[in-house]
């Protein structure tokens, strides 16, 4: 799927790897988020700024290689995690914590060295709480806590702006 989609202009590595990712959560595809990855820009930004040095490893092989051990991580650290309902990491969850971790660092460290300055949208909560859905596949949807219906319905598409 990420040689097919790379082979599209504009789509380059990374664009082509999360959007295979994205459509793997359909149900007509199906292989393992964890054979391949790519790190993004935020990522590799990420990457450096928690490893001084990455030896022989490739920045998605640093990806895959915190994917592959991080319960023995969490366990060396004292720290309970037990994933997302019980699902684990995957190789696109730790791609994103590097990315997750260069906006953080941008923040609370600006004297880090970075290629971006500026945060691209700043968290802005929603004013209901999000409604929670998974791709059906991850089969943790039903250990979700109950949620409340909500309040407000989408508007009728005749109310909707054009797009174009």
């Amino acid at each position: 799927m990420y040689r097919l989609l790379h082979g599209y202009p504009l789509m380059g590595d990374f664009m082509s790897y999360q959007t295979a990712i994205d459509l793997n959560y359909c149900a007509l595809l199906d292989f393992s988020e964890n054979e391949f990855t790519q790190a993004g820009p935020g990522a590799l930004r990420g990457i450096r700024k928690c490893f001084e040095d990455l030896g022989d490893y490739s920045p998605a092989e640093i990806v895959l290689r915190m994917t592959e051990r991080q319960d023995q991580e969490f366990a060396r650290l004292g720290l309970p995690f037990g994933g997302l309902r019980g699902r684990p990491l995957h190789a696109i969850d730790c791609q994103g914590l590097f990315c997750e971790t260069d906006k953080y660092c941008r923040q609370a460290a600006p004297e880090l060295a970075s290629a971006r300055k500026r945060i691209k949208a700043r968290f802005t909560p929603a004013p209901e709480p999000v409604r929670l859905f998974f791709p059906p596949k991850w089969a943790i949807n039903n250990k979700l806590p109950a949620q409340p219906p909500l309040t407000s319905s989408p508007a009728p598409l005749s109310a909707q702006k054009p797009l174009f």
